[in-house]
């Protein structure tokens, strides 16, 4: 049986803004695959001490390319465009022209891609790093089985 979430793991708001304009994806179904993730990220939090369960709100932005290889620039001196970035007070922004690239090749559709990066950014706000190959083998492992669950209970 399954704990239910303390008053700590209260999940946060999620706010999700789409500011670019030249990848088509379902953004409802983007919106109802991450809010279902959510709880279970926050879940993740508790036993990791990550900073999400005590987020008032995590906002994610779905972004063009030049507008995140000017974040990867500006913020991690990395020059181009990357997938997702993650900020520990609660944004998290990820690249749509990536998805829509990406997605292909992983068998996913660019909503689904997208998906996988919001949770990406969610489990870094639970306390997962990928630095070390070790860690993100552990954390490509739960964003895969937090995706596969998510997105069989919004195949309808």
């Amino acid at each position: 049986m399954r704990k239910s979430p303390s008053p700590e793991q209260k999940p946060p708001a999620l706010v999700i803004g789409d500011r670019q304009r030249t990848v088509r994806y379902d953004q409802a179904r983007l919106a109802v695959i991450v809010r279902s993730a959510l709880p279970a990220c926050v879940e993740v939090a508790g036993r990791l001490g990550g900073p999400l369960a005590g987020l008032g709100v995590v906002e994610i932005s779905v972004l063009g390319t030049r507008a995140i290889a000017k974040i990867h620039r500006e913020f991690l001196n990395e020059p181009g465009p990357t997938d997702v970035i993650t900020f520990p007070y609660g944004e998290i922004v990820v690249c749509a022209p990536v998805a829509a690239a990406q997605a292909p090749e992983f068998g996913h559709t660019v909503t689904d891609e997208l998906a996988l990066y919001c949770i990406h950014g969610l489990l870094h706000l639970a306390g997962h790093d990928d630095i070390q190959p070790a860690d993100a083998k552990r954390m490509h492992r739960e964003q895969e089985r937090i995706l596969k669950v998510m997105i069989m209970g919004c195949s309808e």
